[in-house]
C-alpha cells in the first residue's frame, strides 16, 4: 500500500516578518561592526520590508556603505516569490573590516513587476503606511570585486537570496 500527502502553504505577512527579521539580524551585525544603521533605521527597514514582501512588491533591496557612488560594504537581498527557495540559512557573516571612512550609509530598493501592476492610488496607499518615503536615485556601482551570493532566508518557499560585497567575510 502506498500513501502520499500534499501540503500547501500560502505566503503571509507572518512569513514576510520572519524573513525581514533575518535581515534585521544582518543589519544589527553591520551596526556592531560599523556603527550604522541606527536602531530606528533598522526598525523602519524591517517595517518597510515586511509590508513590501507581504505583497510581493520587492525585486531587490540593498543596505550598506557607499563612497563616490560605489558600494564599500553592503548586503543585497533579491526576492524570490515563486516558491523556489528551500534553504533558510542563519543570519550573519556580514562583510567585516571594510574601510568606511568618508562613506555614507545608504539603502536602495527596486520594486517588482507586481508593484508596477498596481494603480498609482494603490501604490500611494501602501506608501502612506510605510515609515519613510523613498526617493528615486541611482544604485551604487561595484568598483572592486563582485557580489557573492551566500545565504537564503525563506518561509513557505519564498523569501530572499542574500549577496554581500566588501570587507573580508
Amino acid at each position: 500500500m502506498t500513501y502520499s500527502y500534499t501540503t500547501t502553504e500560502t505566503w503571509s505577512r507572518t512569513h514576510a516578518r520572519y524573513v525581514a527579521g533575518k535581515v534585521a539580524a544582518d543589519l544589527r551585525q553591520m551596526q556592531q561592526e560599523y556603527g550604522r544603521p541606527s536602531d530606528t533605521d533598522i526598525e523602519n527597514y524591517v517595517t518597510e520590508l515586511t509590508e513590501l514582501l507581504a505583497g510581493g512588491y520587492v525585486k531587490e533591496v540593498s543596505y550598506g556603505f557607499r563612497r563616490d557612488g560605489a558600494w564599500i560594504a553592503a548586503l543585497k537581498y533579491t526576492a524570490d516569490m515563486y516558491g523556489n527557495l528551500t534553504a533558510d540559512d542563519r543570519s550573519g557573516r556580514i562583510p567585516r573590516g571594510a574601510n568606511t571612512a568618508g562613506a555614507a550609509w545608504y539603502s536602495f530598493l527596486s520594486y517588482s513587476s507586481a508593484w508596477f501592476a498596481l494603480t498609482q492610488a494603490q501604490r500611494d496607499a501602501i506608501e502612506r503606511d510605510l515609515p519613510f518615503a523613498r526617493s528615486s536615485g541611482a544604485e551604487p556601482i561595484v568598483l572592486t570585486g563582485s557580489w557573492a551570493l551566500d545565504k537564503s532566508y525563506s518561509a513557505a518557499g519564498c523569501g530572499l537570496r542574500r549577496a554581500t560585497i566588501g570587507g573580508a567575510v
